[in-house]
């Protein structure tokens, strides 16, 4: 189960990217909500720690076990509808006293392992119609007990990460054009059915920020909209360096509550606004090393599974920054997206940390085989 292994084979570039953008977010969070700072110090340090002890697992030998992770998933979401907080009509959180944590976070670093093992598995049949259907309908269920939350853009993050994980696992050329053939047509006539206001499948709140984004001007959603367009006032306020981290200026968006939650999905309307422009970058430049050595890693895997584990965690992270960051800037409707790594959220943060610990084991195994293939 835990291997040995050589302290010069570990990825010290991934840990300090990671760890930058957890002392960035630790600020920012602290900025943001002093009461918070503590607890998303404390959520990092943790995160890394748990992290350094997953990578040192061989996640060949955890994905021996993929059918009961999936099991244990199915039951991690169905407890939701059993236990869970209903908030502003959606049930997402299980809280235990003062324990509360967001099953979906898990659910798609689980999926991730799962899908991992299952397309090792079926490497040599993966265009094959029969794994293309399976696949589909082990995906679907998940997919089903999230969007019932009701949970739309974790409906559609898992959506994305399925198929990132499905393509980079081997999957043909010419069945990705036939399920895109199908799909598309299926898909734009399905959102021209959701976004009519009697649809029945959204959620009021849903469909409010839907047309919030899409119609800013009109006078039924021109109040809502007021968030994003005060998020897209501060970090243009920021200027090329900011105003300065923790600044006590009152007329500053942050310390004036004119962005709320700026701790957690609008944490880079804080990030531009007190850091700027080369700070904004700073972080955005960090995401992308961090996407970038779980792709190098994803290239250099030992096999199949550990292909699909770092491709997965790159999607995560890439598709929630992009998400996070485009909600912050008004290009996206808001969708309540944590910022990976740096906004306030320790079951996102801590499920991403156990992620990243897979992902450096798989570099790790990759160093070995490689040395013995050297060797030999």
């Amino acid at each position: 189960m835990i291997r040995k292994y050589r302290l010069k084979d570990y990825n010290y570039r991934l840990v300090i990217y990671l760890a930058a953008l957890g002392m960035l977010g630790v600020l920012l969070v602290g900025s943001a909500w002093q009461p918070y700072e503590r607890r998303q110090l404390l959520g990092f340090v943790g995160g890394m720690i748990v992290m350094f002890i997953v990578s040192m697992i061989d996640y060949s030998w955890v994905l021996q076990f993929h059918w009961l992770m999936y099991a244990g998933n199915l039951a991690l979401l169905l407890l939701v509808f059993a236990i869970g907080k209903n908030t502003n009509g959606a049930t997402r959180w299980i809280e235990i006293g003062s324990f509360k944590f967001q099953p979906v976070e898990l659910a798609k670093i689980i999926l991730i392992l799962f899908f991992a093992r299952y397309f090792m598995n079926e490497e040599n049949r993966l265009s094959s119609f029969r794994t293309i259907v399976q696949s589909v309908i082990l995906i679907t269920a998940p997919l089903v007990l999230i969007f019932l939350q009701p949970d739309l853009k974790n409906t559609l993050t898992v959506l994305a990460l399925f198929a990132v994980m499905y393509f980079a696992a081997g999957l043909s050329y010419r069945a990705i054009g036939l399920i895109l053939l199908v799909t598309v047509p299926i898909a734009a006539v399905a959102i021209g059915i959701i976004l009519q206001p009697d649809s029945g499948i959204l959620q009021d709140y849903q469909y409010e920020r839907i047309m919030t984004h899409l119609q800013p001007d009109n006078d039924e959603y021109s109040g809502k909209a007021m968030q994003q367009k005060n998020s897209v006032i501060a970090i243009g306020s920021g200027g090329l360096t900011g105003k300065g981290l923790g600044n006590k200026e009152e007329i500053t968006a942050n310390n004036g509550d004119f962005v709320a939650e700026s701790e957690t999905d609008f944490i880079f309307s804080v990030a531009g606004e007190e850091l700027g422009f080369v700070g904004s970058c700073g972080i955005i430049l960090l995401l992308l090393l961090v996407v970038f050595e779980c792709l190098y890693m994803s290239a250099r895997a030992k096999d199949l599974a550990g292909r699909v584990i770092c491709s997965g965690m790159a999607c995560i992270v890439s598709l929630q920054s992009f998400i996070n960051i485009g909600v912050s800037c008004g290009l996206l409707p808001n969708t309540g997206t944590p910022l990976p790594f740096v906004s306030h959220g320790l079951t996102s943060m801590l499920c991403l940390f156990i992620g990243m610990g897979f992902v450096l084991n798989v570099g790790l195994q990759a160093r070995i085989r490689m040395e013995r293939e050297d060797k030999a």
